[in-house]
């Protein structure tokens, strides 16, 4: 698979990572670690988790799924959110204070049995802590080794511009897909100035843009899906419309629509790095196959022109998330 470097950095990873959070219940161990290593098989070397996913137990999977390929991958990891001790919540709010980033860094280190993070991200903004201490903390993590790249999650262009002042920003990690075009505006013009990669989570608008749901479509009791107002059934009905547009190009390309919605974000910046997930290994070999799509310019016009025309229906998080989100 084609190589990315994110931004101006000397970081370099496959066009597409691989997003390891998942949805619904927890995935079977043995087939999540078996996916993993699929993914390394087919030249993918870009893994995403975090410390709240599971919480712990997602970087506890991915830290044994690629033990063997350790000095051939790139695991980003994140922290910024107070944890609930007892399990019984997955977060109690946000906390990027520097002593509390320097621990969560100790026990990600552990969990992903490294011996430094490639790329670790503030999770969310934390509008409690200057971000220039947190940029420090991260700053004095890379010193001592145990960091490789700091990164930023859902963060507007004046905390972006203020932590990179004090520690460089390989990377920023956002929302970004053909039915959520927010970073467009502001962050990716500043991210070209300021020579920042970027990563698109959810990039195939989590599952919808697939074509794989439509208004019938039931989730697993605890999917998150089922909270989001973009997801609710007179919602999905409306937007519909994108999946019509992707089908469009699909039928035209030889290719699903899920491979036509990827390359598109591929096409937008050569510094763009897509990180869908998935537990299935039949869609991870789909998602690959859309670094091979080759979106004319003529293809990639009628894409914008009728995407223009459309209005996603429903907002992408419930209101306390949204609230989470820096602008």
């Amino acid at each position: 698979m084609e190589k990315r470097r994110l931004g101006k950095s000397n970081l370099e990873v496959s066009a597409l990572g691989l997003g390891c959070m998942g949805y619904g219940p927890a995935g079977d161990r043995r087939e999540m670690i078996s996916l993993l290593r699929a993914a390394v098989e087919r030249e993918v070397t870009f893994f995403d988790t975090a410390e709240v996913y599971g919480p712990f137990t997602n970087e506890e999977l991915v830290g044994e799924a690629l033990a063997p390929w350790r000095e051939q991958v790139v695991i980003a990891t994140k922290f910024g959110f107070k944890l609930d001790p007892k399990g019984e919540r997955r977060w109690l709010g946000l906390d990027s204070r520097p002593e509390h980033v320097k621990q969560v860094a100790e026990s990600s280190l552990k969990r992903l049995k490294v011996e430094a993070i490639d790329l670790f991200y503030q999770h969310r903004v934390d509008p409690d802590v200057p971000i220039e201490d947190v940029a420090g903390a991260v700053k004095d993590l890379i010193k001592e080794g145990k960091v490789k790249h700091f990164g930023l999650s859902e963060a507007g262009v004046r905390t972006i511009r203020r932590a990179h002042a004090v520690q460089p920003v390989t990377a920023i990690q956002s929302e970004y897909s053909l039915w959520w075009r927010g970073p467009e505006a502001e962050v990716l013009p500043t991210l070209e100035e300021l020579g920042i990669g970027f990563v698109p989570y959810s990039p195939l608008g989590r599952g919808f843009l697939t074509g794989k749901i439509d208004q019938n479509t039931t989730f697993h009791g605890n999917d998150f899906r089922n909270t989001l107002p973009r997801f609710a059934p007179e919602a999905r009905q409306a937007n519909l419309a994108f999946v019509d547009l992707l089908k469009t190009i699909a039928r035209r390309k030889k290719a699903t629509p899920a491979q036509i919605a990827l390359a598109w974000l591929l096409a937008q910046k050569p510094w763009i790095v897509p990180i869908p997930g998935t537990r299935k290994l039949e869609r991870l070999d789909e998602n690959i196959g859309a670094a091979a799509v080759e979106l004319t310019s003529g293809d990639l016009h009628e894409i914008d022109t009728t995407a223009a025309t459309l209005v996603a229906q429903g907002s992408r998080y419930t209101e306390d998330l949204e609230q989470m989100t820096d602008h």
